[in-house]
């Protein structure tokens, strides 16, 4: 199905079938090219060199007998070399890496990534590790300082050979899929229809934005592998035209070279409409932030003016307490008044009987 067969359909759909616009990119996925299987031969030397070296750490009272002082100089600057071929290694673990995400594996690579650094962090650890108990020399009485080493290069050896041993794994994990890249999923993460989980795929952009840089680079290493494809075949179509009995590998290379032409165009297109659709989603993206700080806009404004309620309601609470006050007060001096009047009453009848008698 082309672009224009899905436009045609899609401006006449209905309403309420709006929510359903790009999601059928997943069907139409971008030409992926010939995927490379990772090496695994570099870490598997490596971790023989783990061996060998925990082998040395071992034997090293018998290997450097005749200099038993120079034991624990000796393994420290054994283990800084370690650390020095371990940083390199890792350069080249990083350069493998990169070529996977680039094969539109993301997330993938992103486990990759975090696994790759854990060796050479381990035996900084262990380097830094000898280089306390160097300038230190505990006193232990079981254990001495080239016992104390050679402990701490067994753990370091350990722990390396398992981060080792699990990069092999997920390269072998690798080696044998048989999927889509799943830096795909990009093409359509942000265009869903609402969920739940809304805030949490808006709030997310920095990720978004690094799936759809790894989409981009990906389309790009297709690009440049279907234009390899169409030099490497034109320079074969040549061939055959300078020889004079290549009729019919001619016309299949010509076929060939034509497959590949119209597979790139249409590859240019998709990519193309995978742009716009990203503006899209960009664009979508901006209206909900929009959206958004208007709500919050709408928010401050009330909270402020319930704040000034809140203040008006204070000042008439108080008023109203003023107001109970000068009642009580007022209620206070009318009992007096009553009181006195009633004095008044009671005394002139008071006085009338004492002039009769």
């Amino acid at each position: 199905m082309s672009y224009h067969d899905r436009q045609t359909p899609s401006a006449s759909s209905p309403p309420n079938q709006e929510e359903d616009l790009f999601l059928d990119i997943l069907h139409e996925a971008p030409l992926s090219g010939q995927r490379k299987r990772t090496r695994i031969l570099g870490s598997i030397l490596y971790c023989f060199l783990l061996a060998g070296y925990a082998v040395v750490a071992a034997a090293a009272p018998w290997i450097f007998l005749p200099i038993p002082r120079l034991i624990p100089p000796l393994l420290c600057s054994c283990n800084v070399v370690l650390m020095i071929i371990t940083g390199i290694f890792q350069q080249y673990l990083v350069y493998q890496v990169r070529k996977v995400r680039l094969q539109g594996y993301y997330m993938f690579s992103q486990k990759l990534k975090h696994i790759v650094r854990l060796p050479f962090a381990t035996t900084a650890y262990g380097t830094a590790a000898m280089l306390l108990v160097m300038v230190w020399q505990p006193h232990i009485k079981v254990l001495s300082v080239s016992t104390l080493l050679r402990i701490i290069i067994f753990g370091e050896v350990i722990c390396a050979g398992s981060f080792m041993s699990l990069y092999i794994g997920c390269v072998h994990q690798y080696n044998s899929l048989d999927c889509q890249p799943d830096v795909l999923k990009s093409l359509y993460s942000s265009l869903q229809p609402s969920s739940p989980l809304e805030e949490l795929r808006y709030h997310d952009g920095g990720r978004l934005s690094d799936q759809q840089m790894a989409l981009l680079q990906y389309q790009r290493e297709n690009l440049h592998y279907l234009s390899e494809e169409v030099l490497r075949l034109q320079e074969c179509l040549s061939k055959y035209e300078r020889s004079a009995d290549g009729s019919t590998p001619q016309v299949d290379l010509a076929h060939l070279l034509a497959a590949r032409d119209q597979e790139l165009r249409a590859l240019s297109a998709e990519m193309n409409q995978i742009q716009s659709e990203l503006h899209l989603a960009r664009k979508l993206i901006a209206e909900r932030d929009s959206e958004v700080q208007r709500i919050r806009t709408t928010n401050n404004q009330y909270v402020e003016e319930n704040e000034r309620l809140r203040a008006i309601l204070g000042e008439w609470s108080t008023r109203a307490a003023k107001l109970e006050r000068a009642l009580e007060a007022e209620r206070l001096s009318n009992m007096e008044l009553q009181k006195k009047i009633t004095r008044l009453r009671s005394h002139p009848t008071q006085t009338s009987e004492e002039q009769g008698d």
